[in-house]
C-alpha cells in the first residue's frame, strides 16, 4: 500500500485517516491498542502523528488489513519481533515500489 503524505513533522488524525483510507475512529482505536504508537497531543487533546508513527501505522495496517492478523496476533507479533518485522516490511515495500516502476518501464517499451 502506498501512502501519500507530504513531508511534515506532524500529521493530524484526519490526514492520516484519509491517507490510509480508513475512519478516524479506527486510527484512534489502534492508538489505544498498540503500544508502539505514541502520537503527541496538542493543547486541545488532538493527536498529532510523527513520521515514525506513520511507519508504525503502515506496519499495523499491513499486519491487520493485508495479512489478516487479529489484533491480538498483531500485538504478539510486534512485541516479539518488532524490529525484525519492521525491517521485513520495509524491504517488501521497497520491492513493491521497484516492481511497479519496472512494470511501468515495460509498458512504455
Amino acid at each position: 500500500m502506498q501512502i501519500e503524505l507530504p513531508e511534515k513533522l506532524y500529521y493530524s488524525i484526519g490526514e492520516v485517516a484519509k491517507a490510509f483510507g480508513v475512519n478516524q475512529s479506527l486510527i484512534r482505536f489502534w492508538d489505544k491498542e498498540f503500544d508502539i504508537l505514541k502520537p503527541k497531543k496538542n493543547a486541545k487533546g488532538n493527536r498529532m502523528f510523527t513520521p515514525e508513527d506513520i511507519k508504525n501505522l503502515k506496519l499495523i495496517y499491513h499486519l491487520v488489513k493485508e495479512r489478516g492478523f487479529t489484533l491480538e496476533g498483531a500485538k504478539i507479533h510486534l512485541k516479539g519481533n518488532q524490529q525484525k518485522t519492521l525491517d521485513k516490511f520495509e524491504i517488501i515495500t521497497k520491492l513493491k515500489t521497484i516492481k511497479s516502476e519496472l512494470l511501468a518501464l515495460k509498458n512504455m517499451l
